[in-house]
């Protein structure tokens, strides 16, 4: 990114709506772990969320589309609103930081810059699946990648904060939408839906009754396929019904596993 263009996309107050960014905290599904999409920013050790300010011509909701279209390349996932956080300290406590990565671009930013003052944030969390992702960087990231949730590395402001909420408002969410449908492929068996929503929800739930809990919303059909996982075991395959799922999205489901 040129340095003209640096500028004008961090401190052009008339694009922007000032003070008020999106934090869109992108979960994936992989090998049994719930995963992050992180990105480090150029000079910096610390790593964020995917996130942005917004344009005075979009919506919240499309801002956060937006910025996780850039991330991963693929439109029309699933995502929540869950949280606002915003106090004075937020980012003046590492503006120094932030300074290594504007002074890195060759952009010395203003002293009155409106993006130093008092910032609050709007977060999302977005669910897709992990095999579909095609990672992107953005102009400033010196790297972007998926962590265990479980394992996160150093984390900029409050940032730690906001994966931390995104996941327990995944898992209060996770009773009452088919949250599978976007984190597992289109077929899938009951042992790898059993052990999504047990690795979202930190916790072992019995398996007969999660299976007959999930069967009995009529979210997901079984289909006249197996896969064959080992000698003696071919577990069926089952799918989401979409109609279905589509009206639990809307009216909602209660799942008391």
């Amino acid at each position: 990114m040129a340095k003209k263009e640096f500028e004008a996309a961090h401190f052009d107050e008339q694009r922007y709506v000032k003070n008020v960014a999106v934090d869109n905290v992108i979960f994936g599904y992989h090998d049994r772990e719930l995963k992050v999409l992180l990105q480090r920013p150029n000079f910096l050790s610390k790593w964020t969320v995917a996130g942005g300010y917004i344009l005075k011509t979009e919506s919240i909701e499309e801002a956060a589309h937006n910025i996780a279209f850039m991330r991963t390349g693929l439109k029309g996932l699933f995502l929540e609103q869950f949280r606002s956080f915003g106090n004075p300290a937020r980012t003046k406590d590492e503006w120094q930081e932030i300074k290594k990565v504007f002074e890195g671009a060759g952009v010395t930013p203003p002293p009155d810059s409106w993006i130093q003052d008092y910032s609050v944030s709007i977060a999302f969390y977005t669910l897709t699946a992990f095999s579909l992702v095609k990672v992107q960087k953005a102009a400033i990231d010196e790297a972007i990648d998926w962590w265990p949730v479980s394992q996160l590395p150093a984390m900029l402001f409050d940032h730690a904060l906001i994966v931390e909420e995104a996941l327990k408002a995944l898992r209060r969410d996770i009773y009452h939408y088919p949250i599978g449908y976007e984190l597992l492929p289109e077929k899938f068996t009951l042992p790898e839906i059993h052990s999504l929503y047990e690795t979202i929800l930190g916790k072992a739930l019995d398996n007969r009754n999660f299976t007959r809990k999930l069967m009995s919303t009529g979210i997901i059909t079984k289909l006249d396929e197996t896969r064959s996982i080992g000698a003696h075991r071919s577990p069926y395959l089952y799918k989401f019904e979409k109609k279905k799922y589509d009206a639990a999205l809307k009216e909602g489901i209660f799942l008391g596993f």
